[in-house]
């Protein structure tokens, strides 16, 4: 057989990112084509697509769009599956909220051609807009099998789903843990918090017998997603189609906001971007805890930090005493679509199977947590082999996979650019969190307004 080794691999409007299939599954693809697709409406998204009718269906060339980090992922499929012709394009995978994707998909839909078969993004918002453009597919009726689908981690592909049906499928996970330094607890003699109480004791504790050392961050535009999701802050509750609850005032915001207050007054929560130079420079080698996604202990520690090993471990994220049931928050991860659009829908599942559940690549050689349970069982091993953590990270992140707070949802504007607009500056000039949760209300509602939703408050 005629091998098509040469993929070609090119680039459109790229930016700098910031940050093998089962044959049931090729078998299921290639089966019904003719599926129908209930209205739209759910987690974020604004309008309906009905009756999806494939378009005809042929043999061709792939075109498959991933950003510069799962680049990977395309080249080791086509390395695994040679006959597979490929068009591989990297571009900036709307990171940052850029935007680039639906900005392409709009001018598509005028000249009617050019969509690609399936799209890498790095936001988990997509369908807020590209279920009521007809661009993404139903995955759920007929392309991929159930018990697939059935191996996502516990509330992974919420994003994709939209009024019960599935739009796109899960990357990766960024749930919260609370990494720390295990030698130096150990050295000073503290224990590590299992509540929010004891973790704000133990930050001013360490503000007063160790100046200068940290317990966390408090300086990036994700701390919001961190902190406030994982306390349970109801600031950005999508409840339908184009509608969410904004409520900053809240005991559950309140409380998390004074905590923050209280650590930034006695210096023991930085100010500073965990990706500043400033805080590399100043503060990398001060972390005593730092409450953070699952991509923390490579991207930073390891990566960016370049902390040494036996070092850094990984508890569950503190909790508020007496609260039966554990939250997390979660910062980033992915989602693959498949073009409704698509002439190549076999092959193109094929591909979106494979990329999200093969050993190869989610449990081998992925950047991030893989939100199939299965590939991320492979993947913790991995990490846990590797020689670098100090103690077991598997448990603490398994459980954390499945313990993201469902009441943060995920709209289809940028909390993260709000909270830059309305909170950043203000602590920059001293104000205080509690103080700037009106405003941070008012903007949310604002933005979300101009994006169409219905605000309730």
């Amino acid at each position: 057989m005629e091998s098509f080794m040469t993929a070609k691999i090119r680039a459109v409007g790229a930016k700098r990112s910031g940050k093998g299939l089962g044959r049931t599954g090729l078998l299921a693809a290639g089966g019904a084509l003719v599926l129908m697709a209930t209205a739209a409406c759910g987690s974020g998204s604004a309008g309906a697509q009905n009756d999806f009718r494939p378009v005809k269906q042929t043999d061709g060339t792939l075109t498959v769009w991933v950003d510069s980090s799962r680049l990977a992922a395309a080249k080791l499929y086509q390395k695994e599956h040679p006959s597979v012709k490929m068009d591989i394009v990297t571009y900036d995978g709307d990171a940052n909220g850029s935007n680039y994707l639906r900005t392409k998909v709009s001018l598509f839909d005028r000249t009617r051609h050019g969509w690609p078969d399936v799209v890498f993004s790095t936001q988990n918002n997509e369908t807020s807009w590209a279920v009521q453009a007809g661009f993404t597919a139903p995955l759920d009726k007929g392309l991929i099998p159930k018990s697939t689908l059935a191996g996502w981690a516990k509330g992974a592909n919420d994003p994709c789903t939209v009024n019960g049906t599935l739009y796109c499928l899960r990357n990766d996970l960024a749930q919260t843990v609370l990494w720390y330094n295990a030698p130096l607890m150990k050295k000073w003699g503290y224990q590590v918090p299992t509540t929010w109480e004891q973790y704000e004791a133990l930050g001013k504790k360490v503000a007063s017998e160790h100046p200068g050392y940290l317990v966390g961050s408090a300086g990036d535009v994700f701390t919001p997603e961190i902190y406030l999701w994982a306390a349970k802050c109801g600031a950005n509750h999508i409840t339908g189609p184009k509608a969410v609850t904004v409520d900053t005032g809240s005991a559950t915001c309140k409380r998390m906001a004074t905590l923050l207050d209280n650590l930034i007054e006695k210096k023991a929560l930085s100010l500073s971007s965990v990706f500043s130079s400033d805080f590399d420079k100043n503060a990398a080698d001060k972390i005593l805890m730092m409450p953070g996604p699952s991509w923390y202990g490579g991207s930073l520690f390891e990566g960016s930090f370049k902390t040494p090993a036996h070092r850094i471990a990984v508890a569950p994220m503190p909790q508020w005493a007496g609260d039966s049931h554990p939250s997390v928050g979660d910062v980033g991860g992915g989602t693959w679509l498949l073009s409704a659009h698509s002439a190549h829908l076999k092959a193109a599942t094929a591909f979106l199977t494979w990329a999200t559940t093969s050993d190869d690549y989610q449990g081998k050689q992925a950047p991030g947590y893989p939100a199939y349970a299965p590939a991320a069982r492979t993947w913790l091993a991995h990490k846990a082999s590797s020689g670098y953590y100090a103690g077991d990270i598997t448990r603490p992140l398994r459980t954390a996979a499945d313990q993201v707070w469902t009441g943060w949802g995920y709209g289809q504007f940028s909390q993260e650019a709000i909270w830059a607009a309305t909170v950043t500056p203000g602590l920059t000039a001293g104000k205080s969190i509690v103080s700037m949760l009106p405003a941070w209300e008012n903007a949310i509602a604002n933005y979300a307004r101009t994006d169409g939703y219905k605000v309730s408050r």
